[in-house]
């Protein structure tokens, strides 16, 4: 078993993209992010973790991490590759603040990651990634969808670090550049009826065949109005026809309202997807 730790983006997708587009859907987040990594460096204000494991030439397992971010595990074919990943960061002192991988996957590490730091672990979120490849038709609620421009920045970074709170019980410390990277490259939407009342963004790069959607947040003042869920149906009907076989999203399994409404709207769940704290 070997693993292989990388500094150049191109090198790492060139590397690992043949074992992550075998399950594109599962892996959108991931290969989202290495397209960023490779096509907008700004984004990140940071050195990435990049890393392959192989036996006999073959990929088993991927791993990267993007500081303040959890490390992100791709599915693995042998679950040795992630005793090999958590000796590499341990090595380096590496300080993780969580996991985030398939059920099983996040949970092995967890325990891996426990016994070689004494950290304990505890689940933060669990989620369901989801894939569309045609909107239902569903009436959409008052309004439209307009492009965000810089007008609405104070705004947005407000809702963003709301939808953080509300879904990560936190605010990373780069939300304006987060915010400032999705003006710039035309990903972020507001909808709205009078007033703005629901952001929808997506990302840019995303996979070879799709583009994730995130981040969906309405403030409570306008929610149970249909807001998001339009947001959502309008965003993704404009991505297919922009030639986007699919669009991506992921959903809080602790939230089964919005889980059925993304249904309706065409999205059908792929696999579930869970997150780990250390403390």
């Amino acid at each position: 078993m070997k693993l292989q730790r990388f500094d150049e983006p191109n090198q790492f997708y060139q590397k690992v993209k043949d074992y992550l587009l075998k399950y594109e859907a599962h892996h959108c987040l991931p290969l989202g992010i290495i397209d960023t990594l490779i096509n907008h460096p700004e984004r990140y204000n940071c050195q990435p973790y990049l890393a392959s494991v192989e036996v006999e030439g073959n990929a088993v397992a991927v791993a990267m991490r993007t500081p303040p971010y959890n490390l992100l595990l791709s599915k693995t074919t042998d679950f040795g590759a992630l005793e090999a990943i958590a000796q590499d960061l341990h090595l380096q002192k590496e300080k993780l603040p969580g996991v985030s991988s398939f059920t099983k996957e996040s949970e092995t590490f967890a325990r891996i990651w426990q016994s070689l730091s004494g950290e304990s672990y505890r689940i933060k979120t669990q989620m369901r990634i989801h894939q569309l490849e045609k909107v239902e038709p569903i009436a959409l609620s008052n309004g439209y969808m307009r492009l965000a421009t810089e007008r609405d920045r104070n705004l947005l970074i407000n809702w963003y670090e709301a939808f953080l709170m509300e879904a990560m019980g936190e605010i990373y410390d780069d939300s304006a550049r987060f915010i400032d990277y999705k003006l710039k490259n035309n990903c972020l939407y507001l909808w709205e009826d009078g007033v703005p009342v629901s952001m929808v963004g997506y990302a840019r790069g995303g996979t070879p065949n799709g583009k994730p959607i995130a981040p969906v947040y309405t403030p409570p003042e306008y929610r149970k109005k249909g807001y998001a869920t339009s947001c959502v149906a309008t965003l993704s009907q404009q991505l297919l026809q922009e030639n986007s076989r699919y669009c991506f999203l992921f959903t809080d399994l602790s939230n089964p309202t919005s889980n059925h409404i993304y249904q309706t709207i065409g999205y059908q769940p792929v696999c579930d997807w869970n997150e780990y704290r250390f403390e």
